[in-house]
């Protein structure tokens, strides 16, 4: 599951990873998800730059370290978020956990 929106002028996305979905994989998803969406709407702004977000944190993000912070809140039970945004050319992210 994700959830986009934006603050400030800014874009940012937020991905919910579960046991049965690790982070990479719900990146690849929305990934899959907004380049379909795109190729309906190009002209879309807003999309392209979600999509931008998507490539930049899958090319940048150490998904094995990502994992191993993450996984272990899952087993326990927690709800977990990364929230994703980009500056310039980096990707950006921070994660939560929730109870």
């Amino acid at each position: 599951m994700s959830v986009s929106y934006q603050v400030k002028n800014q874009d940012i996305l937020s991905l919910l990873p579960t046991l049965d979905a690790c982070i990479e994989t719900q990146a690849k998803r929305l990934h899959n998800q907004t380049t379909s969406a795109l190729m309906k709407t190009p002209e879309d702004t807003a999309l392209q730059e979600q999509l931008e977000i998507l490539r930049l944190f899958l090319e940048q993000a150490d998904f094995k370290k990502l994992r191993a912070e993450s996984e272990p809140l899952l087993i326990e039970g927690k709800k977990v978020t990364f929230t994703v945004w980009r500056e310039g050319d980096k990707a950006q992210w921070e994660m939560k956990s929730h109870p």
